[in-house]
């Protein structure tokens, strides 16, 4: 059995990078249930996995895909009366426009979205990445490279290089 506190430790560093995660595919209430859920399945298992973070990604990514499946209908209603909903929040200094990061991430494909909110809110290597989503990690990065690329682009960023 998996003692308190290191249950307690991974909720608090991952419960809400993995609601993120799944908030990709549902609505946030269905989303904390589906990581509720993967810390049930996580408090049965009799020892810990060997790499729990990954564990927990992949255990929410398959519960939120089913969940979304089982609810899609649902869900397009929810979307069509609540469409100005942020999934970025600027902290002070920070120069984001919350809506459009969030139409640009919409309009990724779906493979390069969930890369890129891997990544970014769940700050999972391009390995556990690769381990989560079933991919190779070559396949992982050209999406993740893809899908920034896009983003820049539809957002109007440029990259600095080296050189200026």
């Amino acid at each position: 059995m998996i003692d308190r506190a290191t249950l307690s430790k991974l909720f608090a560093d991952h419960a809400a990078p993995l609601v993120l995660y799944a908030r990709q595919w549902l609505d946030r209430g269905l989303a904390e249930d589906v990581v509720q859920e993967a810390y049930i399945r996580l408090m049965g298992q009799r020892k810990l996995p060997a790499n729990p973070r990954a564990w927990l990604y992949c255990t929410v990514r398959n519960g939120a895909i089913s969940q979304f499946r089982a609810q899609s209908r649902r869900l397009r209603r929810e979307q069509a009366t609540a469409p100005n909903e942020t999934w970025f929040e600027a902290e002070a200094g920070q120069w984001i426009d919350g809506m459009a990061a969030r139409s640009a991430m919409l309009d990724l494909p779906e493979s390069q979205r969930e890369i890129i909110a891997l990544r970014l809110w769940g700050q999972l290597t391009l390995n556990e990445i690769a381990e989560v989503t079933g991919s190779s990690t070559s396949g992982v990065f050209d999406q993740y490279r893809a899908g920034l690329n896009a983003l820049r682009k539809a957002m109007g960023v440029t990259c600095k290089t080296e050189d200026g």
